[in-house]
């Protein structure tokens, strides 16, 4: 794991980019790789490198070229299957002087071109300089596990790991909000790539390649998802179990054993992590850590059931017991890690869990990340079953009480009063054969949040719908595909890649130089999940039925049948009562919320007034939970990368240092240190 950076000439004439701007931008990185760094420059192009040390320890510097130092490449990730293509590449003549995974990239592309990503199992974010071409390739992997950001100026393309960077080499950069990027964010809880929060920064989409040049540049994706369309089950559930069990199997089996440090896992309580946490322990074969938050609120608490599985698979357990003080200490961090607006204070428990898996000396973690998103384990996806039930008899008085049966580990539930529960989830069920209609009502539940903008952003946004540009960009197989297959597809196009892979995952992770991988995200399994008929994901109200089948003998039964508890923290409540911070109060003022330009000031004001009288013991709706805290990070946001000038933090000494300017050479794993 680490981050990259660099930059491209988009124009003739242009004089060669200056190593300070591409030292800020590697030094604006080193949370993600703090073991070494690299740079290389010539008279269009430069890569910059942020190395975390995970593969090849010795001889893994990047950036890294080919035998004629013609192809350059500085990556962010890993490629599990890097053993088998290099196999196949020494067969069709390359050599190589590493073992990295970095080394399998380049030869890679030299024999496939662009189809080579196609081939390429693993989590990364990769850019290739072809200097011989002038070209410059980017890719992003499937699922966007790895970021990628992009931003134009003073005819050039800048590309980083994290928008930070790109602030950092282009300080001339106009920084400001998006409003679409901050209309998607109150909707979808996140951005949808390639829009992003910032005005003029772009994302890459998963799973898509770019070639840059000053002839023009093109973006393609390499892969699409692919679902079950009306094919009758070519297995039993019993048998598709056998095949999904052996395909985690291996998933968990690459992410333990490619890897030259310890290997943890992460420990929610839940099925999805404790499947992974006991398939890494059979590969482990000695010490094994095992890491879980522990919350003092009891609403959000899973202590039990991770220590069961703990205790069954005798790791050496490390829990963290996280307070609302705790949250409000680190959200100011986090926001600054996460880059964007939150909704959901969630990403700051795993940010502190982060710190306590490095002070704990592991460098990599597994995680059930994906799990939900491609077996179906949400209550989103048995809601929308529910609401497509009732729509199609829309008068029935039976078939809404169904909806009894959702959320009851909340304490608040939506359903727990009929009427209430039938008039919200019964809107709009006339159109329930409809694209996006089973999150349809979570989408207008947070874009209320919007009434807070302020007058001018609200007319700025009076012509912009982004659910329907979000649905106006599936892929064309879309409409062929189920109910469920849609929702899984708009599922993992916004909440996993924007919030619980970037906000949850990466960023909280790499702010303590963390990785973190994926087994439920494994290309295979991937795959072999969306070809499974619906039924043997959400069979009946059942959710995540096979894998419930796998998991079966391998963790405690208790985690198998217990009811889906989605991970949440304490949100509105973190900020208030005795011993807020002032700068809660200062993000909160006429002065700060002016400035910021986004929300009315007089909205503010009233938010905040009511979210201090809950602290007597008043209960908060779920509208102001989320407002307050998409108020107030949004706020620190501003202040952190909008109306602060990045500072350019002391240069750092590169290992692999390659300027052709000034003749400096440094050969990739050279052992050479340069100060830039």
């Amino acid at each position: 794991m680490c981050g990259i950076a660099g930059f491209v000439a988009l124009r003739e004439g242009l004089p060669p980019q200056s190593l300070d701007e591409l030292t800020a931008m590697v030094s604006a990185l080193r949370h993600r790789g703090p073991d070494e760094f690299g740079l290389y420059r010539d008279a269009h192009a430069g890569l910059g490198h942020a190395r975390l040390s995970v593969i090849d320890l010795l001889t893994g510097q990047q950036p890294l070229c080919n035998e004629d130092g013609s192809l350059w490449v500085t990556f962010n990730g890993e490629i599990f299957n890097y053993v088998e293509l290099r196999a196949e590449l020494e067969a069709l003549g390359h050599r190589f002087r590493t073992r990295s995974d970095t080394e399998v990239i380049v030869h890679a592309y030299e024999s496939w071109a662009e189809q080579a990503f196609e081939r390429f199992n693993g989590q990364f974010a990769i850019a290739l300089w072809d200097s011989a071409e002038e070209t410059l390739i980017l890719a992003r992997d499937r699922l966007g596990v790895r970021p990628l950001y992009l931003c134009e100026h003073g005819g050039r393309l800048w590309f980083a790991s994290e928008v930070k960077a790109i602030f950092a080499g282009a300080p001339a950069l106009t920084r400001a909000f998006d409003p679409v990027g901050l209309a998607e964010t109150f909707t979808f809880w996140t951005v949808v790539p390639p829009q992003s929060v910032f005005q003029g920064v772009t994302e890459l989409e998963p799973g898509h390649v770019r070639r840059i040049s000053r002839r023009g540049t093109v973006d393609r994706a390499f892969w699409t998802p692919r679902y079950a369309v009306g094919a009758a089950p070519a297995s039993s559930p019993g048998e598709a179990a056998e095949r999904v069990r052996a395909a985690l199997e291996d998933a968990v089996r690459l992410r333990m054993l490619r890897a030259d440090v310890p290997v943890g896992s992460y420990l929610s309580g839940g099925l999805d992590s404790s499947l992974v946490a006991a398939l890494g322990r059979r590969v482990s074969g000695g010490r094994f850590c095992t890491f879980s938050v522990r919350f003092e609120d009891l609403e959000f608490d899973e202590t039990p059931y991770q220590r069961a599985v703990a205790e069954r698979l005798e790791s050496e357990h490390h829990e963290l017991v996280v307070s609302r003080e705790d949250i409000r200490a680190a959200f100011p961090a986090v926001v600054a890690h996460a880059e964007r607006p939150l909704l959901r204070t969630g990403p700051a428990p795993l940010f502190l869990l982060s710190r306590q898996v490095r002070e704990a000396g592991i460098k990599v973690v597994l995680t059930g990340e994906g799990a939900d998103e491609m077996f179906a384990g949400y209550d989103l996806f048995r809601e929308g079953k529910i609401r497509r039930f009732w729509g199609r008899q829309p008068e029935s008085a039976l078939r809404p009480r169904l909806l009894e049966r959702l959320y009851p580990y909340l304490v608040r539930s939506p359903v727990s009063q009929r009427t209430l529960a039938r008039e919200f989830f019964g809107r709009g069920r006339a159109q329930w054969d409809t694209p996006g209609f089973a999150h349809q009502p979570r989408w207008q539940s947070a874009a209320a949040l919007q009434r807070l903008f302020s007058a001018e952003l609200r007319d700025r946004l009076r012509r912009v719908d982004v659910v329907e540009r979000l649905l106006a960009s599936v892929p064309a197989g879309f409409p062929g595909w189920s109910s469920l297959a849609q929702d899984q597809y708009l599922e993992a196009r916004t909440l996993l890649s924007g919030y619980l892979l970037s906000s949850q995952g990466d960023r909280m992770l790499m702010a303590h130089s963390i990785e973190g991988r994926f087994p439920f995200l494994d290309a295979h399994v991937v795959e072999l999940a969306n070809g499974l008929p619906d039924a043997f994901k959400l069979r009946g109200l059942d959710e995540k039925h096979v894998l419930k089948r796998v998991a079966r003998g391998l963790v405690p039964d208790g985690v198998v049948e217990r009811s889906k508890q989605p991970y949440r923290a304490p949100d509105a409540q973190a900020f208030v009562g005795p011993g807020a911070p002032g700068w809660i109060e200062d993000l909160t003022s006429e002065r700060a919320v002016g400035d910021a330009g986004v929300f009315d000031r007089g909205a503010v004001a009233r938010l905040w007034r009511k979210c201090q009288a809950s602290a007597a013991g008043g209960q908060l709706s779920n509208f102001d939970n989320m407002a307050l805290v998409g108020v107030l990070s949004t706020a620190l946001l501003h202040e952190q990368l909008i109306r602060q000038v990045p500072s350019r933090a002391p240069g750092v000494e590169f290992r692999t240092f390659v300027d052709r300017l000034s003749g400096a050479c440094g050969r990739p794993g050279s052992g050479m240190a340069a100060g830039v």
